[in-house]
């Protein structure tokens, strides 16, 4: 397996999306590089920004932030992957899921994208055997669009748990890095 693996936030591109639902990948990898001292810049062969880190004793770790809509991440995944040489199990997919609870964070590999169109995209470019951190997001209320509810900002309230969310998920991220995926989805998904 390669020395490398690829940690992507799902989001839109702009500031008309920063802090929103669909955008909370982008935030998990925002607080995984600030964490890290990693900062990013445009990569010259995606459509994305990367930052690149060495865990002491580790792989090798590229934060990818696609700048594409989220409907379009698949290409920017294909490229980076290509671009390092990560094979697709070594790539971890952060983005908001609408179907757990907010704040609940759930680790997974591979399935269907669940209406999620940034997975749609990766799934369409490469494949579904990727490691995915979940976050909840929550459902709409009432009859509200879920692709309207997604691009809306966190509710005041649930800005003091946006914070929470983050560092949680953030914190699955790097225990997958550090132990793999079965160790991680045994220590977050115990009660």
């Amino acid at each position: 397996m390669a020395d490398a693996w690829l940690v992507v936030g799902l989001g839109n591109p702009g500031p008309d999306y920063q802090r929103t639902r669909h955008n909370v990948g982008v935030d998990v990898l925002d607080e995984l590089c600030s964490r890290a001292g990693v900062t990013r810049s445009r990569h010259r062969k995606a459509v994305a920004s990367v930052g690149e880190r060495r865990i002491v004793g580790g792989p090798k770790v590229v934060f990818a932030f696609p700048e594409t809509y989220m409907n379009r991440s698949g290409g920017p995944v294909a490229s980076l992957m290509d671009y390092y040489s990560v094979p697709i199990e070594q790539v971890i997919v952060v983005h908001d899921e609408l179907d757990l609870p907010l704040g609940t964070v759930r680790l997974k590999r591979g399935g269907g994208a669940g209406g999620h169109n940034g997975l749609k995209d990766v799934i369409a470019a490469r494949g579904a055997d990727f490691i995915r951190v979940r976050v909840g997001i929550g459902r709409p209320p009432g009859r509200q669009d879920p692709a309207d509810f997604v691009l809306k900002r966190f509710s005041g309230t649930e800005q003091q748990e946006l914070p929470f969310m983050v560092d949680a998920a953030a914190d699955a991220v790097e225990h997958v890095l550090r132990d793999g995926l079965v160790p991680a989805q045994q220590a977050l998904h115990s009660p």
